[in-house]
């Protein structure tokens, strides 16, 4: 089991933070009390469920002060059981933490009517500082979007911790209308068409006479060529930059031949260990 603990003070990040692991396939619980990281984690190591297998929990300053003095001691017990466990904490200038504040008039967990915001951040700092100080990653996000953020998180991520991109296919027929939810959509009604071919049209693009028809012309090879090295040359980038998933669509005008024949030969040829793919024809079996 690996276990990251994410902290830090509010406004730095915590919650971008454990929205991107959760993008990239880790089972994530914001705001957990320090006195249930023990249970938690006994009940995942007992689970036989893998969604537990890697686990990111935020905890911030709203922990009794027995809590934060014992976190030290609840890190070495992690350890001593063998769960491979690493301490986050996000941080930013006062500026800048004030200044976010500002911008989305969000109120701070530890201001009151008689502690203002400046002091609300100062008492964080001192109150997380135990935990600050046993953090194996330290992250200043001053000068961090959440694009940022998420790109530091991956880089400080162990290969292990990576999700593989997973990339589905499909085809359809324009005339049936455009499938929802695709990131990319390819047309090939501009591609010679076996339906009016006699003896293929009743036929798909799984058939072999329709793939050996298809594969004799140089425009259908061509433009097959040209979609395979789109996706070899953008896919990894879309994986680097923590993408979980990408729907490519390729439609013809019926649905059953060019672009069934296009989505079967990009399957067979894009499958990798970095990637699960999937292919799935809309208007045929």
């Amino acid at each position: 089991m690996q276990l990251i603990i994410v902290s830090g003070l509010s406004g730095a990040g915590k919650t971008v933070a454990l929205k991107r692991y959760e993008d990239l396939g880790w089972y994530c619980i914001d705001n957990l009390p320090l006195g249930l990281i023990q249970p938690l984690v006994a009940q995942a190591i007992a689970s036989p469920e893998p969604r537990f297998e890697r686990v990111a929990i935020g905890i911030d300053a709203r922990a009794t002060n027995a809590e934060i003095e014992n976190f030290p001691h609840t890190v070495d017990s992690l350890r001593e059981q063998g769960i491979a466990t690493r301490v986050m904490f996000l941080t930013a200038s006062d500026r800048i933490i004030l200044a976010r504040y500002n911008d989305t008039r969000r109120k701070h967990p530890l201001s009151t009517a008689e502690v203002s915001l400046a002091e609300a951040v100062a008492l964080e700092r001192r109150i997380l500082k135990p935990v600050a100080d046993l953090a194996d990653e330290t992250l200043d996000t001053s000068t961090m979007n959440a694009y940022d953020l998420g790109a530091a998180l991956r880089a400080q991520l162990p290969a292990a911790g990576q999700t593989r991109l997973a990339l589905t296919l499909i085809s359809f027929g324009y005339k049936h209308g455009i499938p929802d939810g695709v990131d990319f959509i390819f047309d090939a009604r501009c591609l010679p068409n076996p339906y009016w071919v006699p003896g293929l049209r009743s036929l798909s693009g799984h058939d072999p006479a329709v793939t050996a028809w298809l594969a004799a012309r140089p425009d259908v090879r061509e433009y097959e060529g040209a979609l395979r090295h789109f996706l070899q040359r953008w896919l990894p980038v879309f994986q680097s930059q923590g993408r979980p998933y990408v729907t490519v669509a390729i439609g013809c005008t019926g649905g059953r031949h060019r672009s069934v024949y296009l989505v079967d030969r990009l399957a067979a040829e894009l499958r990798s260990d970095t990637m699960t793919l999937a292919s799935r024809h809309r208007e045929t079996p």
